[in-house]
């Protein structure tokens, strides 16, 4: 997807966390050695914060000075702490970011109907299964974006080019978890 280098948090087992009330910056050094491993020895200028709570402590650390930390979703909690000597004593900032105004979202929707972007989903959840679908998102158990059929039997219902989406299948369920098999 154009990445050129991406860190499995779960795979290399970082625990940003001691426990509920305690963060591990021991954790947050291993995770700025590992990116630096990646890009040559270079901090980040900018991180795009998505997580939340889990992830906003680590995230403060290993932005480079004068860098920037954009926050744009709160998926672990939106309660966000962070050693602020990391942010004032590196001249860090944290910029607050909701997507996209009404021109970019008409654009993207744009973009999706000519098929040039893909917008992936590795899990769709039925409507009586929103509850498991926000634990899942909530424990970071999921992969990617999820999505929950309101009120529509099944997916695809809104699709008006079939023969588009059928080129591009591949791209749209890249992330796709399988379902698990029928009994």
């Amino acid at each position: 997807m154009g990445a050129t280098a991406v860190i499995d948090r779960n795979a290399e087992g970082y625990k940003f966390w001691k426990d509920e009330h305690t963060q591990d910056p021991k954790e947050w050094k291993r995770f700025g050695k590992r990116i630096r491993e990646l890009t040559g020895g270079e901090d980040v200028d900018i991180v795009f914060e998505h997580p939340g709570r889990e992830t906003f402590g680590a995230s403060v650390y290993v932005t480079r000075k004068g860098g920037t930390i954009v926050t744009c979703a709160s998926t672990s909690g939106y309660n966000h702490a962070y050693d602020n000597r990391y942010l004032w004593m590196s001249l860090k900032k944290i910029v607050g970011s909701h997507f996209a105004n009404y021109r970019e979202s008409w654009e993207s929707n744009r973009l999706i109907s000519k098929g040039r972007i893909h917008p992936t989903l590795s899990k769709v959840y039925p409507l009586e299964d929103t509850g498991q679908a926000l634990y899942d998102v909530h424990r970071n158990l999921h992969h990617g974006k999820v999505g929950v059929l309101a009120l529509a039997p099944e997916e695809g219902l809104g699709v008006r080019d079939h023969e588009l989406r059928a080129q591009h299948l591949d791209a749209i369920n890249r992330f796709r978890v399988p379902a698990p098999p029928s009994a």
